[in-house]
């Protein structure tokens, strides 16, 4: 009996040394459902974000780019004289990244999918209407212009399509709702 008043863990002070004297053991939990050694939170990496950066980069170059030109191919005109909704998107993808990289820094995983998400829906729709103007360049209709699509509708679609790329990467990325194995916690599978 007196065997019984010592604590049962090897690893408690006042502990039998020498063999393990109790048939206590860890209970069976897979990997997954095991509480962390101690390892920091995993963060979400920063490679979408800095793919979206370039391609939000690109895109904002386009603007100043010539966008339009008529058949005779002598007059041309940039992204920010043929449609406002061109730098208004160019600006909006700037404030997306910045808030990005603010989320970056003070979100428990380095992301805030919201904001990732957004910014992946307003780079696919800048894709699309970069696309539909290289097809038929809008204002042409209204004023009775014949116009091509030049280069900058082109580094364009190439910017879009980039930062909605980079956007996606980050989005799948581990965020503050998520679990995974390095969280300190047991996870009960219901």
């Amino acid at each position: 009996m007196a065997n019984e008043a010592r604590p049962t863990n090897p690893n408690t002070p006042g502990a039998p040394t020498g063999a393990h004297t109790s048939n206590h053991q860890a209970p069976n939990r897979p990997a997954a459902n095991r509480p962390a050694a101690n390892l920091p939170p995993r963060k979400a990496r920063s490679t979408g974000l800095a793919v979206a950066a370039a391609g939000i980069v690109v895109f904002n170059i386009s603007p100043f780019l010539n966008w339009v030109g008529f058949d005779d191919e002598t007059d041309f005109r940039t992204g920010y004289e043929t449609d406002s909704l061109v730098p208004f998107i160019a600006y909006l993808g700037l404030g997306l990244l910045l808030a990005m990289a603010y989320a970056r820094g003070r979100a428990h995983r380095g992301q805030h999918r919201g904001l990732s998400l957004v910014s992946m829906a307003v780079g696919i729709a800048a894709t699309i209407q970069a696309v539909a103007f290289a097809l038929n360049p809008m204002g042409g209709l209204e004023r009775g212009d014949d116009l091509s699509a030049q280069i900058g509708v082109f580094v364009a679609i190439i910017g879009a399509a980039i930062w909605a790329i980079g956007s996606g990467l980050l989005a799948k990325e581990i965020e503050g709702d998520d679990h995974d194995r390095t969280d300190n916690y047991a996870r009960a599978d219901h």
